[in-house]
């Protein structure tokens, strides 16, 4: 028996089995004849058993379908529930899902095995209502599918007879300076409250002690003088910040400023004006100011959460007794190029794992004030303790300024001059721009 007569027969026992309609039946072969669509295939079947066979042509009504009970003949109503679902949403791409009662993969099943196909031959009934509603949508909206992270989602819940709009985050990158002291990159919660304000005292709930009530350690971050203007624009249901890294408390970043990624969940516009944005946030702030905003995709939050960033510091440093400058320099010689091998600071170690790591310290440079003021400026490795550098942490840092001096030296005020990294995209702003409109058109 040739090739054609094997698709005959498969063609005769479906048709035998029961009504089954045009896509239904074409399903069975959908990996033959690319280019045509399953309903296609069948009614070509069915006119081929036809003539074979010297039978009567017999169409059979989509609703009277035992597979998929009219559903194939519904594509256009989904369709349409899908785009009205979407709508108020921006978006450039999209795909659309579907959940189907369990009775319709049993009647999947049951077709492959009346016909004596192996189980996964042709294609599913999810897969073709997926594909062909997909494919209007489409056509109404002008969007391109996107099977990998698209915009939106429309998700068709056949059972319920309606369409849930599953919105993807958007993303704007950039970069930030904190211009003042004393402000954390994100929100700090009240470690005694959690963030509530209260606490439980002889009389019951009272304002919290540690945190005057407010809940928080500090009055605002860089994330709250930030974030909420971009979901603002973006008309979003929350924002969530990401830095590439983050600068102790204390210390302000300045020079070209840190890289973040601000990503916005169920966004209604994806391409806000990123311009205005940023003279919105500059205007509104004296505590932070950002630059290079663009929009940017998920990708860039990976890149800016492991952003292994050498960064430059000016630590204006102070020591308990007089220090020569024969000796500062000789230190500081010492520390120039060094590796550095550096136990979990006293001061993060409730926070944080107790390990030693090994830092470098590409370039430390000093300008002396006077015999017991001096500052540095240090070029350091990703991850390097600068504050402990200086001070030696009590013995938990070697090399350290104060360890080759011989006597105690502190981090007054420090400052970020610059945060750098491999990645292009960190040093060039045009070039992010022209990577996202490329994958944009890709």
């Amino acid at each position: 028996m040739d090739a054609d007569e094997d698709l005959l027969d498969v063609a005769r026992a479906v048709i035998e089995a029961g009504p089954v309609c045009d896509a239904c039946l074409g399903r069975t072969v959908a990996d033959r004849s690319h280019g045509l669509r399953n309903d296609e295939r069948g009614r070509a079947l069915r006119v081929a058993v036809a003539l074979a066979d010297d039978e009567p042509f017999e169409p059979t009504a989509t609703d009277d379908c035992w597979v998929c009970e009219g559903l194939t003949g519904d594509y256009d109503a989904w369709a349409e529930r899908a785009v009205d679902a979407l709508d108020g949403h921006d978006f450039e791409t999209y795909q659309v899902g579907c959940r189907l009662p369990p009775l319709y993969a049993e009647n999947d099943r049951l077709l492959r095995e009346d016909a004596g196909l192996d189980p996964e031959a042709g294609e599913t009934l999810s897969s073709e209502f997926n594909r062909e509603v997909g494919r209007r949508v489409g056509q109404a909206t002008g969007a391109e599918v996107d099977f990998e992270r698209p915009d939106v989602l429309a998700l068709c819940n056949v059972a319920r007879g309606d369409v849930d709009a599953q919105v993807n985050p958007a993303f704007v990158y950039g970069r930030y300076r904190k211009l003042e002291r004393d402000v954390p990159q994100t929100e700090w919660p009240c470690r005694e409250c959690g963030g509530s304000g209260v606490q439980l005292g002889d009389d019951g709930e009272e304002p919290c002690g540690h945190c005057d009530g407010v809940g928080y350690m500090y009055e605002t971050s860089v994330e709250e003088e930030i974030a909420p203007h971009v979901r603002a624009a973006m008309d979003g249901a929350d924002a969530t910040f990401h830095g590439a890294g983050r600068e102790d408390v204390d210390a302000r970043m300045l020079g070209p400023g840190r890289p973040f990624v601000v990503e916005v969940a169920e966004p209604r516009v994806r391409s806000p004006d990123v311009d205005a944005i940023e003279t919105a946030v500059n205007e509104a702030s004296d505590l932070v100011e950002v630059t290079d905003l663009a929009l940017a995709t998920y990708e860039m939050v990976e890149r800016v959460k492991e952003l292994d960033a050498q960064k430059t510091y000016r630590a204006a440093v102070a020591f308990e007794e007089s220090v020569a400058t024969d000796d500062l320099d000789a230190a500081v010689e010492t520390l120039d190029g060094a590796t550095v091998a550096q136990e979990t600071p006293e001061r993060v170690d409730h926070r944080r794992a107790s390990k030693t790591r090994t830092r470098t310290a590409y370039e430390v440079t000093v300008e002396r004030e006077d015999d017991r003021h001096a500052t540095l400026e240090i070029v350091g490795e990703g991850g390097l303790y600068v504050k402990e550098l200086v001070s030696g942490d009590g013995g938990r840092t070697e090399p350290s300024l104060a360890g080759e001096l011989g006597v105690g030296a502190t981090v007054e005020a420090l400052d970020v001059l610059d945060v750098t990294g491999e990645d292009e995209a960190f040093a060039d702003p045009e070039y992010l721009r022209e990577a996202e409109r490329s994958e944009a058109s890709d």
